[in-house]
């Protein structure tokens, strides 16, 4: 199992994207509530790229180019509802192969299907998704796959925030993650360009390091 960045000059361009397209809120002062109840400084929306045609096919053309080289044997893409699934068509359509997308929960109705689309058995899959916090409902994705009797060689991310417990996570669930860039690449990108002080920066580190008791 493995939790690596795919190509460090990528990772930055992605960064300077992602903050062109306005998707990365900074907000240290009046923090953001997850889902999850934790207080986040930073707020990371990447489905804000799919609005720019350029940012749109630099994610794109990024997640085939990784897909290509450290997935090579990829034989049907999956995007992890909701966020993966767009860039998810995207990326088959580039590879010219079969797309799937994977719900949260089976539907309460019709089909009553978890996975849209035609699911091979043994067919070898790469999830897309488009933001790694914890790991969790990506990883819970990833399950439906192999319960559906797929293989599933790996997962391709635009962004991951780096926790400790999201590696935990996908190491325990025996799931390969690649990503496109990653938190302290963007924070970094943040400082060069002068977008925020040290103030700014200490805040947003030492989130990082405990963001389940941050601002508790």
């Amino acid at each position: 199992m493995s939790v690596e960045k795919f190509d460090t000059q990528l990772a930055e361009e992605i960064a300077d994207a992602l903050l062109s397209a306005e998707a990365i809120k900074i907000q240290p002062n009046d923090p953001f509530t997850w889902a999850s109840g934790w207080k986040s400084p930073i707020y990371c929306d990447n489905r804000v790229s799919l609005s720019y045609p350029k940012i749109r096919n630099q994610v794109k053309e990024g997640l085939v180019k990784l897909i290509k080289t450290t997935y090579p044997n990829v034989e049907c893409i999956a995007g992890v509802a909701t966020a993966g699934i767009p860039q998810g068509a995207l990326v088959a359509d580039a590879l010219d192969l079969p797309f799937i997308y994977i719900r949260s929960k089976s539907k309460a109705h019709g089909m009553q299907n978890q996975i849209e689309g035609v699911a091979k058995t043994g067919a070898k899959v790469v999830l897309i998704e488009d933001l790694i916090s914890t790991g969790g409902s990506s990883l819970q994705a990833a399950e439906a796959v192999r319960s559906a009797g797929m293989d599933v060689i790996g997962m391709a991310a635009i962004f991951t925030y780096g926790f400790g417990i999201s590696e935990d996570n996908f190491a325990k669930h025996h799931v390969d993650l690649t990503y496109l860039s990653d938190y302290p690449t963007l924070i970094g990108k943040m400082i060069k360009d002068g977008k925020i002080g040290a103030d700014q920066e200490n805040t947003l580190s030492s989130w990082r390091d405990n963001p389940a008791q941050w601002n508790q």
